[in-house]
């Protein structure tokens, strides 16, 4: 899925089994979400956080907690009792996407997608649950876990939000055709210099444009790009469980998505984009003037 557009003209049927996979990955998602949501308050007492409930990894801004590993394994276990024959790849117990078969599923998981949002109480943090067929998404969910609605998609189906009282809304792309108005969400790396990279291209984008929004959790960005609340996204260096879904979700719903191979790690930094069609071409010659097309390593 390195870069797709998807509307309800051109969009194929959904194909049986991809409406198949995106119900059990709602069934996933919800699942770890009600554990998530119940688990919070429990880990992160008022008091402060229960002893080794969290750790780091990779960089020291980055947080791990005990809930993040918990949900990543009920996802597991659950997709043991329901398609033990499927790969898994997860932000906290590995795997690898590209070790399948020609049409096989690998499940995507991101247990926790905002963990430092999780951490600190804020809302926006969510998780999410993809299967991915010969290197591209073809079913996925997310589920604000604070909002308890839950984003939903399966290839050539449209895309959907179920709220909290059980209302579904289709899912489309917001229909502004000015990139100086547009409201672009973006995100920042855990390593220092990276980090420094991307605020110094901040600096040029930014006059350009209505305004940032940094919500912390890549997911969950994607799915306000579907869900008109954002016009676009940007961000270097995501790993696949962050935008599997989320991608998927954005490009049904009438989004022009650019994302890396779902092979290629986060520690290359190549450049994620979702738009709103309006609003695509002219975010990708701004993003192309100030050189963010071109990868930030971490």
């Amino acid at each position: 899925m390195p870069e797709h557009t998807s509307s309800e003209t051109a969009a194929p049927a959904v194909a049986p089994d991809y409406d198949e996979l995106r119900s059990l990955a709602v069934e996933l998602a919800e699942a770890a979400a009600a554990h998530v949501r119940a688990r919070r308050p429990e880990v992160f007492a008022p008091e402060g956080p229960a002893a080794g409930a969290v750790t780091t990894k990779g960089h020291v801004t980055d947080p791990v907690t005990v809930v993040d590993t918990e949900s990543e394994q009920l996802i597991r276990l659950l997709l043991a009792e329901r398609r033990p024959a499927d790969a898994i790849l997860g932000e906290e117990g590995g795997g690898d996407v590209g070790a399948t078969a020609p049409g096989a599923i690998t499940w995507v998981v991101d247990p926790i997608d905002g963990t430092v949002n999780f951490l600190y109480g804020l809302p926006g943090y969510a998780v999410s649950v993809a299967a991915v067929r010969d290197g591209s998404p073809v079913a996925g969910a997310v589920v604000d876990v604070a909002a308890a609605t839950t984003y939903s998609a399966a290839r050539g189906g449209g895309a959907h939000a179920v709220g909290a009282d059980g209302t579904s809304t289709r899912l489309r792309c917001a229909r502004e055709e000015s990139l100086a108005v547009a409201l672009v969400g973006t995100g920042f790396a855990y390593g220092r210099q990276r980090r420094a990279r991307q605020a110094a291209l901040l600096t040029e984008i930014l006059p350009e444009i209505r305004d940032i929004r940094r919500l912390g959790a890549a997911a969950m960005d994607l799915c306000h790009v579907a869900a008109g609340e954002l016009d676009a996204y940007y961000e270097h260096g995501l790993n696949a469980w962050d935008w599997a879904a989320g991608a998927l979700i954005a490009a049904e719903a009438g989004a022009v998505v650019r994302v890396p191979e779902v092979t290629v790690g986060g520690a290359a930094g190549e450049l994620t984009v979702v738009a709103a069609p309006g609003v695509a071409a002219q975010l990708s010659a701004l993003l192309s003037r100030v050189g963010a097309t071109i990868a930030l390593p971490d």
